[in-house]
């Protein structure tokens, strides 16, 4: 079934999904340029609450900048229109996706003077990689195709075109039997899966490749630093060689999609013991158990939305 919703934000109005069209001649449509944000809402007593939102739209308008892109809200108004398609869908969850981009104007390459257009979208969808691997994880493979290197594109930013990349990636894992893949960066070393961060658990510490290593600075991959050290844990930011994915005792990726995902091999090889390890298991306790509302939202990641209040489409 294709994703959708009733209502979509599109240029300023909330309108019927199906009245949300561009021009084949959109500028985006052609080289990529776009930046984008992936964004959860979960239900909470009874209505959604946004997930560092204002955390997902700081990071939007960065992209923005890196881009030349005018974003055309701040971040407080960002959070006003999701509220508002949030309220327009009824969805008491959702996938949040905005979208800033190059419109139909002309054909250059420099597309600067192509006017700005811009939506923002709640669909349902559940886990990314399955519900089942929250518990038994993933099979993954070491890509062939490596990210970019630094001054080529711009790893800290959501571009569209960048994720041209990461499509690579995914669909040789996917064509290869395995659910997903890692890509190493330009210098070999482990950076990101295709649209996760990665994490290591070695004798007890934890490991993530630092900003240098060609990867996004992932909300939840600041989550999950967060809980583990909170729990107590020693998180190492540093650069991994490929070999300390067969060395780990566990491995998971972060992601607004995959939420907090253990891996269970690499290259057919086990991850410890081929399954979910306890670091991970405590980690995702605190996140799964913040996000039902078992657990205080100690960190204030949750901006609550009423869909009591109504809001009017066109």
């Amino acid at each position: 079934m294709a994703m959708r919703a009733d209502y979509i934000w599109m240029n300023g109005k909330v309108i019927p999904w199906d009245e949300a069209k561009v021009h084949v001649f959109t500028h985006a449509l052609h080289y990529g340029s776009s930046v984008f944000e992936g964004i959860r809402a979960y239900e909470r007593d009874g209505n959604p609450a946004i997930f560092r939102g204002p955390e997902h739209f700081e990071r939007l308008l960065f992209s923005c900048k890196v881009a030349r892109i005018p974003s055309p809200l701040t971040v407080d108004e960002w959070m006003q229109v999701t509220a508002e398609v949030l309220r327009a869908n009824q969805h008491r969850s959702a996938y949040i996706r905005p979208l800033v981009f190059r419109g139909y104007d002309s054909l250059g390459v420099d597309g600067r003077g192509c006017p700005v257009d811009a939506i923002l979208a709640t669909v349902p969808w559940g886990a990314y990689l399955g519900a089942e691997a929250l518990e038994k994880g993933v099979d993954v493979q070491v890509s062939s195709w490596r990210r970019m290197a630094p001054d080529t594109l711009n790893a800290l930013a959501k571009i569209g075109g960048q994720y041209v990349n990461s499509q690579n990636v995914v669909m040789e894992a996917k064509d290869n039997g395995f659910n997903e893949g890692i890509a190493l960066d330009i210098n070999g070393y482990v950076s990101e899966g295709s649209g996760e961060n990665i994490f290591l658990i070695y004798k007890g510490e934890i490991y993530t490749p630092p900003l240098g290593n060609s990867i996004l600075g992932g909300i939840t991959r600041d989550c999950a630093i967060t809980i583990a050290r909170d729990l107590g844990y020693t998180v190492r930011e540093t650069t991994i060689p490929r070999e300390m994915l067969y060395l780990a005792d566990e491995i998971f990726f972060t992601g607004t999609a995959a939420e907090i995902t253990p891996v269970r091999s690499v290259d057919r090889l086990p991850v410890g013991k081929g399954g979910r390890g306890p670091i991970t298991k405590s980690i995702q306790d605190v996140f799964f158990g913040i996000i039902r509302g078992e657990l205080p939202d100690k960190w204030n990641w949750f901006t609550p939305v009423s869909l009591a209040e109504t809001v009017r489409a066109g």
